[in-house]
């Protein structure tokens, strides 16, 4: 119906006597081919999709298959590259340095990435006093001169795309659609934050005043930040907390996860390649019981931001307040219990495709990813009938095939914890579906898998991968439903389903959640677009990518000059009878 009542579509146009039939039945592809392209002046090109303020990201069309072609070809030189990795500080590394360990991929037992050397203890504290002694310097360079540094760096990103998408797949399981998009938010967030360097930290802000005085106020680095990233995302959200605090006036020491440190390394190197000092960005790979815990527990740490679990929050934010030292600034962003609820006005096949995408895109292990689907009963039992369908087509495999839909989960320790999760869900509920698995895969592979449980109040944790859980329910009881999802304490994603505008923002205005989706995926917040980030146990804002995140990483200075002193007000000297 919505279709057929367009006024361009086939059907209007026939019954138009107005128009010839020549042109009713004109071949739509002869058209199509006898057009000359050109940019329609009110709809932006991709690239000038934000206007002066900057550049949006490259993307990487891989449905054409000439790009996609290319992709692999250049790709592939880095097929069989080693990564070895170690310190990236201000000095020379020690003789004596961390322990060694080898690096290898989760979608291929047999890969050896390369050795990550890790920092040792009297490195990290050379790091720790460089980056105070050169905090000051960098913060003088200005907002202007950091961004164009730091925009230096999003274009040597671009430019380095190939070895990116290779080491992606390899470190950390990124099938070529999920690293093509988390290469795209990495350059976007060097962008974005150079951006706000530029409108707030290049020149103080003029404040109003009586006459006779100077008001200004300025925004500078608060210090020394340590920046503890996770591996789910170890280029878009490493890149994101550094590159704002760096853009923000701080110096930075960067801690990978455990897990992906040559992703971030290559980063690094990049923005030092760019123009940012090594004194002012320092990169201290080492296990978050060691590293971590000493960043976080030094009184000369000025911040800290996390990306990760809501337990090492917690012991972050207690070792900051038990340190005698000024009160540092926390930024954390943890995890959720991310719900869609979807009604019966809402079309099944979108829905399907979309909870595909939120729920087992990344392999699940996205911060925001669907973790539970509250179905209306009237829509139930088809929507499940679709998505059992849909599953079978999902391809579990090598991410580095571009055939591949869901990738490996990060290390076997996760995989084994999912599987026991999965093992008990499918003891105590009804299995609906479960894509298929080759037996053959050489790597930690989970069968992306749903269960219909009866309540979320049934899991008593967030399951970080490819497991959805379904619950019914009965539209009487929505506002019960709304109880439950707020009632888990967090709230980072929500999902909706429903073409009833009021069901819309009835449950957009109750649910507690920080990023709200309706009719789409929930997943792949756009920096700058959709700021991400959650509220309670998800997390304490402000939103990544968003115009208030650079503020937590900065201090304001106040200027006021009473410009009379010197024997009277020049503006008012000035000034015609």
């Amino acid at each position: 119906l919505l279709e057929n009542g367009s006024n361009t579509s086939f059907v209007n146009r026939i019954v138009d006597e107005r128009l010839p039939v020549e042109k009713v039945a004109e071949d739509p592809i002869a058209k199509v081919a006898a057009t000359t392209p050109a940019a329609h002046p009110a709809i932006p090109l991709p690239r000038d999709l934000y206007g002066a303020d900057r550049v949006n990201s490259r993307g990487v069309n891989l449905h054409n298959e000439t790009e996609a072609a290319e992709l692999a070809d250049r790709m592939q030189s880095f097929a069989t590259t080693r990564w070895d990795v170690e310190p990236l500080l201000a000095r020379k590394l020690r003789p004596e340095g961390g322990e060694t360990k080898e690096n290898g991929n989760p979608g291929d037992l047999s890969d050896l990435i390369g050795q990550v050397r890790q920092i040792g203890p009297e490195e990290l504290e050379d790091a720790i006093a460089d980056a105070c002694a050169f905090a000051v310097e960098w913060d003088r360079v200005g907002g202007a001169g950091r961004a164009a540094i730091l925009e230096r760096a999003a274009d040597l990103m671009e430019e380095n795309f190939p070895e990116f998408m290779a080491l992606l797949a390899r470190e950390s399981g990124k099938t070529a659609h999920d690293a093509v998009s988390e290469i795209r938010e990495a350059v976007d967030f060097l962008r974005y934050y150079s951006m706000q360097a530029r409108s707030h930290w290049a020149e103080p802000r003029l404040m109003p005043g009586p006459t006779g005085e100077l008001n200004q106020l300025s925004l500078h680095g608060r210090g020394v930040f340590a920046c503890i990233s996770p591996w789910n995302f170890p280029l878009a959200i490493f890149t994101g907390q550094v590159s704002a605090a760096l853009a923000a006036g701080n110096s930075v020491l960067a801690k990978p996860a455990d897990q992906t440190p040559a992703v971030a390394a290559l980063a690094v190197r990049l923005m030092h390649e760019a123009g940012v000092p090594r004194a002012a960005l320092q990169f201290v790979p080492g296990r978050g019981s060691v590293v971590g815990a000493k960043m976080t527990s030094d009184p000369r740490i000025d911040g800290v931001a996390l990306t990760g679990s809501m337990d090492t929050a917690h012991r972050i934010n207690r070792s900051l307040a038990a340190r005698d030292a000024p009160l540092a600034s926390f930024i954390a962003e943890t995890g959720g219990q991310n719900a869609m609820l979807v009604d019966s006005s809402a079309l099944p096949e979108q829905v399907v495709q979309d909870v595909i995408r939120s729920a087992f895109h990344s392999a699940g292990q996205r911060c925001s990813a669907l973790r539970v689907l509250f179905l209306q009963d009237d829509v139930a039992d088809r929507i499940m009938e679709l998505l059992a369908g849909a599953m079978e087509q999902l391809v579990v495999g090598d991410p580095r095939w571009l055939s591949t839909d869901v990738g490996p989960v990060i290390d076997a320790a996760s995989r084994d914890e999912l599987n026991d999760h999965a093992a008990n869900m499918e003891r105590k509920f009804r299995l609906v579906a479960r894509a298929p698995l080759d037996s053959g895969l050489s790597g930690h592979y989970l069968a992306p898998c749903a269960f219909e449980i009866d309540t979320i109040r049934s899991l008593e944790q967030e399951n970080f991968g490819p497991i959805l859980h379904i619950v019914r329910y009965p539209s009487s009881e929505l506002d019960r439903v709304i109880d439950e999802i707020n009632g888990t304490g967090y709230g980072l994603t929500l999902g909706v389903h429903s073409r009833i505008d009021h069901t819309q923002q009835y449950i957009a205005e109750r649910v507690h959640a920080g990023n709200c989706y309706v009719n789409r995926n929930m997943i792949g917040a756009v920096v700058g677009v959709q700021p991400f980030g959650g509220e309670r146990l998800s997390g304490t804002g402000p939103k990544a990518g968003g115009p208030h995140y650079m503020l937590r990483f900065a201090t304001e200075r106040t200027l006021t000059v009473n410009t009379a002193a010197v024997g009277g007000n020049a503006t008012l000297l000035e000034l015609e009878d």
